[in-house]
């Protein structure tokens, strides 16, 4: 008997040591709870959505309640009430799931809930032996949520610039601002979706619900264009679309160009629009032009106080927008040059030319307080400098050969009503920072130059140095299509012809099928150990921006080792060379290190492909763009982020070119086994479609 009652008076303690040891689950947090995808708020922050809600909340249960490797477990009590259109106030309540303590718990919301209405909700937290405080006690707070049933009426669109159509059928235009607003009779539209035909495309939000949104737009390109608009409210609900029809005019011309083309001698130079420059002394017209562009001449000012031209007359209003762009080429670059400025009270509104610095000569644009510097100006050679200013953004740009150069800054533009100044810049005590070197087209505009305008007004058309269609050989020599030096064929070079089509195996049993060449009516054919063709000398100017173009076909689908296909040699190893590398199966891009016997070569750029003997080939290029000191190789019309690099100034070859071999140490090797056809050669780097036009036979039309 006593040992019963010890027994039960013992498990009568263990049961009351439980009970005291159970700590009740935690309050939830009011940033553990969602309506929806949506976080909890209450007031001004209610949550609207668009359908039924399912809410949720993370619920924990203290771990100190846990034998070892024993999980929490918790339940969620949700409740929600809300006023119904009698003025009774109804609720509903519902209790999850058990699950691990530190698991999100859900409710979705019934389908019979009120829309419009304001719900308000909140949950505890139930062990099975305790619960929590409700998430809105203390320090806590409800939650609250509107469930919108009804989508926002669509958007209406009206436009200052682009009003009436019917009257206006084309409005001025590219580089010009236009403005659209968005308005909708839903009181609780909070932004609009919107899409221009060709972008851009985005989300706006409103200031408040139900307000207006204006957004502006700058055309870069002219034609039939139109805007598409949805409207969002609150829920997330958004309209049907609404579409604004409008057409873009062209970009309108300089307010102000002088082409500085006049002749030599002359003591002034022509306005193509704007006001004719009187030039100094130490003006000298008549200069040699950037080639590929549509510049005939140019003037030379030497640096000195009588090295300019002005009009005696601003040439743009520097508080709105506008662009002012020349070609230039220094002849020095160790001190600060200014190509244009326009004259304000005792200094420059605006400035385009070159600074110099401890760090070096850059390209630059100062306007107001804002400076945008970029590019490596190099003595003699010539460069398109653009220097832009737009009021609706408030930032200053540079553009460098058609790319924007250096960090756009924030400007604010001073009045400066003075004299526009083509080669000195004002200062306190008089003119500075006189320009010594050639500037050709000058061109001021009233409005935004758009990107895609800055890269034409930049680019200077590639011109054919040099088409091998490698169809037939003389004496050794394969002619180049316009009557330039030939290629010669080294021993193991041969041109192959094919057949004459006279012999048809299907009709003739006793024919022998012989493949066709890879483009027109031959080929080079190369024997992997001395094969080789050369020109007489450098086709391209490696220092220079160029395009060389190749077609190509393997004769083993495994070589034995790397085979070059181009190269072309400085003093002492090849400035670059195009090769296949076997073990890799890529195409690669090779320049040395430095221009020494046995230098370190560097892959440059690679794209795989192989071809094993078979089909047509491939048509590799590559395209070193100087203005921009990157280099590509293409395979195909295709190139990738792997045949793209950034290099440093191209230093100039002197060797020649060489089709199907390389310099290995002190002698030749990496010999092509296969064949090669349409070798073209481009002053200039070709662009998209020209580059895919090349190695079909003809030429690109460049355009």
């Amino acid at each position: 008997m006593v040992g019963c009652c010890t027994a039960a008076l013992l498990a009568t303690a263990a049961g009351a040591a439980s009970a005291v040891d159970n700590l009740p689950p935690k309050q939830p947090l009011v940033q553990d709870l969602a309506s929806g995808s949506k976080a909890c708020g209450t007031g001004d922050d209610t949550a609207y959505v668009s359908q039924p809600p399912r809410l949720s909340a993370v619920l924990y249960d203290p771990e100190e309640d846990n034998q070892p490797s024993e999980a929490s477990s918790v339940k969620g009590e949700f409740e929600a009430w809300w006023t119904d259109s009698a003025g009774v106030e109804q609720r509903r309540a519902y209790t999850s799931i058990t699950l691990t303590s530190g698991q999100r718990q859900y409710w979705t919301m019934p389908n019979d809930i009120p829309a419009n209405t304001v719900i308000s909700w909140h949950v505890r937290a139930n062990d099975t032996k305790a619960t929590s405080a409700w998430s809105d006690e203390g320090d806590g707070s409800v939650c609250s949520f509107v469930y919108d049933d009804v989508s926002p009426e669509k958007a209406t669109i009206t436009s200052p610039e682009y009003s009436n159509p019917d009257q206006v059928f084309w409005v001025d235009g590219v580089g010009v601002y236009g403005h659209f607003t968005m308005d909708s009779a839903s009181d609780d539209v909070v932004s609009y979706t919107y899409g221009f035909l060709g972008g851009p495309y985005g989300t706006v939000s409103a200031d408040r619900p139900g307000a207006a949104v204006t957004l502006p737009y700058l055309p870069l390109t002219a034609g039939p264009k139109w805007l598409t608009v949805r409207a969002i409210d609150r829920s997330g609900r958004n309209s049907g679309e609404s579409r604004y029809d409008f057409n873009v005019k062209s970009g309108r011309a300089p307010v102000a160009r002088w082409k500085l083309d006049d002749p030599a001698g002359s003591r002034s130079a022509a306005a193509e629009t704007g006001t004719a420059a009187r030039a100094g002394t130490g003006v000298t017209f008549g200069g040699t032009a950037p080639s590929g562009t549509g510049a005939t001449t140019t003037v030379g000012l030497d640096g000195s106080g009588h090295g300019f031209l002005t009009p005696d007359a601003p040439a743009t209003d520097l508080r709105k927008s506008f662009a002012v762009s020349a070609w230039v080429r220094p002849a020095e670059t160790g001190r600060t040059m200014t190509v244009a400025s326009q004259d304000a009270d005792g200094k420059p509104g605006f400035t385009l030319g070159l600074r110099s610095d401890d760090s070096g000569p850059a390209w630059s644009f100062a306007i107001g307080d804002a400076r945008v510097s970029g590019g490596a100006p190099e003595t003699g050679e010539w460069a398109h400098l653009l220097g832009l200013y737009d009021t609706e953004t408030g930032r200053a740009r540079l553009y460098v050969n058609g790319h924007e150069t250096g960090t756009a800054a924030d400007a604010t533009p001073a009045e400066a009503t003075g004299a526009f100044q083509i080669g000195r810049a004002r200062g306190a005590s008089g003119y500075r920072d006189r320009w010594h070197g050639e500037i050709g087209d000058v061109r001021v505009h009233d409005r935004v130059v758009v990107p895609g305008e800055a890269a034409e007004l930049g680019y200077r058309t590639p011109k054919l140095l040099g088409h091998w269609s490698l169809e037939n050989a003389t004496d050794g020599a394969s002619p180049e299509q316009t009557d330039s030096a030939p290629l010669r064929l080294g021993t193991g070079a041969t041109i192959y012809r094919g057949s004459d089509s006279s012999c048809i195996p299907d009709l003739d049993p006793d024919c022998t099928y012989v493949p066709p060449p890879l483009v027109g009516d031959g080929h080079l054919r190369l024997d992997g150990e001395t094969g080789y063709a050369a020109a007489d000398g450098p086709v391209v100017d490696t220092g220079d921006s160029f395009t060389l173009g190749v077609v190509v076909r393997l004769a083993d689908f495994e070589p034995a080792h790397p085979m070059t296909v181009l190269s072309q040699a400085g003093e002492h190893t090849d400035a670059f060379k195009v090769r296949y590398v076997p073990s890799t199966h890529t195409w690669q891009l090779v320049t040395p290190e430095k221009d020494e016997t046995g230098a370190s070569e560097k892959v440059v750029s690679q794209i795989e492909g192989a071809d094993g003997g078979e089909g047509q080939g491939h048509r590799l290029a590559v395209v070193y763009d100087d203005a921009t000191d990157t280099i590509k190789l293409y395979l195909d019309g295709y190139t990738n982020d792997q045949a793209t690099t950034t290099v440093a100034d191209g230093w100039h070859s002197t060797g020649a070119l060489q089709i199907g071999r390389a310099t290995v140490g002190d002698r030749w090797g990496e010999y092509l086994h296969g064949d090669v056809d349409e070798v073209q050669a481009y002053s200039g780097a070709l662009r998209g479609g020209d580059i895919q036009a090349l190695g079909w036979g003809t030429n690109p039309c460049l355009c």
